[in-house]
């Protein structure tokens, strides 16, 4: 069965859902089993902040995607995608909260504070949680196509931020080479949005 088909087929939605919730049950699973090493808070910190950092990718690709394959099915999966992103960063941020700093508010928000990769990192939360927000039907309607879409916009400023983060987060052991890939995965679906864009104008 060709993509187009596969996409537009009714299974797809939940198939896709399935998929991005299977990292969430294997985190689950490796805590409850005592499975994710010497270090279990560190490691789920990092994995729930590396698919957060994955799923907003996988967003970014959508258009792309969609465009150069002809196919606007992929369309139907964005917003779930985009609230798979804000699943993946709330576990993050809880992670954080609860292993690092024992969900004390008034720690957390001296670390906010002190710590510029934390406050990176919040600040990209934040436009996360006004994104999702107003990922709804009725949020479109209330505020305008235009608008809606000026104010989705601000998922290219989360992506900075989360890289930026990332790499706070990976330079403190000098460690690269992931940072380098995202970076380059970012540059391409961004720089793709950038050439559409200046073609248009050109127009």
């Amino acid at each position: 069965m060709p993509v187009p088909a596969l996409l537009s087929h009714r299974a797809a939605k939940p198939v896709v859902f399935g998929l991005m919730l299977l990292p969430f049950l294997w985190l689950l699973y490796a805590t409850i089993t005592n499975r994710l090493g010497a270090n279990p808070a560190e490691a789920l910190i990092r994995a729930s902040g590396d698919w957060t950092l994955r799923a907003l990718c996988l967003v970014l690709a959508v258009t792309p995607l969609r465009v150069m394959m002809a196919t606007p099915a992929l369309a139907r999966l964005r917003r779930m995608l985009g609230l798979f992103v804000y699943f993946y960063v709330v576990l993050h941020l809880l992670s954080y909260s609860g292993f690092d700093m024992g969900f004390e508010l008034t720690d957390i928000a001296k670390d906010i504070a002190k710590r510029p990769f934390i406050l990176v990192g919040f600040s990209a939360f934040v436009l996360l949680t006004l994104l999702a927000a107003t990922s709804f039907n009725r949020a479109i309607r209330w505020l305008g196509g235009k608008r809606w879409q000026g104010l989705h916009r601000l998922v290219y400023a989360v992506a900075g931020l989360a890289l930026l983060h990332f790499f706070w987060m990976r330079s403190a052991k000098h460690n690269y080479a992931e940072v380098l890939a995202y970076a380059a995965v970012l540059a391409l679906l961004l720089g793709w949005r950038a050439v559409r864009y200046l073609k248009k104008s050109h127009r």
